[in-house]
């Protein structure tokens, strides 16, 4: 009996003990999720950390990939606070399945795409109506993100029909299922072009813009971001006031993307 009694004594002790600890454990939030284009990663990594070092806050959890993906995932249920988009489709998608919360919606950058080259190339080519890419690939192909739903590559595609040189390399384009890994492919030499945008070209000194695209060969590259209808994190709708701020244009502008509506959300 006195055994059972000293046992009986030292499980009650114990979970005393950790009483405590899994009631702190509780009280501690879960991480901020951030699901973000991977053309934003660069700038936003760099806007995240200020925002850390500012508010002392913990730092967010970053995932990056392309805008169908994340927008998929969100679907399927994927834990996230906020958003961010590489054009308005996808966005708009989220919307109408009622993933967002449309309230905070705000259309926070602008970017541009460009025909890029590993930076020790030699190839030449103007992005003018007519334009024909054939030579300047020397039998290689020419790296884009998926030409169908990824928005980097949706943008090249247009823009190239625009010009009337889709049709002449669309069997020769390799596609890759985000921007960034269009770049990698670029950078590493595997393919003499690809198309990206300028601020990716930016991150990369492996490779050179060759030319950027007329603004007018393709839909505006605009990019939204928005609270999501799950999240229930107390730092979500502070993160995305901070990106709309002042605080975070300069990481933004840095790596060459444009900063839309600066006088609305100046801080």
């Amino acid at each position: 009996m006195m055994i059972r009694r000293h046992i009986a004594g030292l499980v009650v002790a114990v979970l005393v003990g950790l009483a405590p600890a899994v009631g702190t454990a509780e009280a501690q939030p879960k991480e901020l999720v951030i699901f973000a284009a991977a053309s934003l990663k660069t700038a936003l990594d760099e806007a995240t950390a200020a925002w850390v070092k500012e508010s002392g806050k913990p730092a967010p959890k970053m995932s990056y990939a392309a805008s169908n993906a994340l927008a998929r995932q969100l679907e399927q249920g994927a834990p996230a606070d906020l958003f961010l988009s590489a054009d308005l489709d996808w966005m708009d998608y989220a919307a109408g399945k009622h993933l967002i919360r449309p309230e905070t919606r705000v259309t926070l950058l602008a970017n541009r795409i460009a025909l890029i080259v590993p930076s020790d190339s030699t190839a030449t080519a103007a992005l003018a109506p007519g334009v024909d890419l054939t030579a300047a690939l020397g039998g290689g192909r020419l790296a884009m993100a998926n030409v169908d739903s990824v928005p980097a590559g949706k943008y090249g595609k247009a823009a190239l029909q625009t010009l009337g040189g889709w049709v002449k390399i669309k069997d020769k384009v390799a596609q890759a299922d985000n921007v960034r890994a269009a770049l990698l492919l670029v950078s590493r030499g595997e393919a003499p072009l690809g198309i990206v945008y300028t601020t990716d070209a930016a991150a990369e000194p492996k490779v050179k813009i060759l030319a950027t695209f007329p603004e007018d060969s393709h839909p505006p590259i605009h990019y939204p971001v928005a609270v999501t209808t799950d999240s229930t994190h107390p730092d979500a709708a502070g993160f995305l006031t901070y990106l709309r701020g002042a605080g975070a244009w300069a990481a933004f502008e840095k790596q060459g993307f444009t900063v839309l509506n600066r006088a609305a959300h100046a801080s």
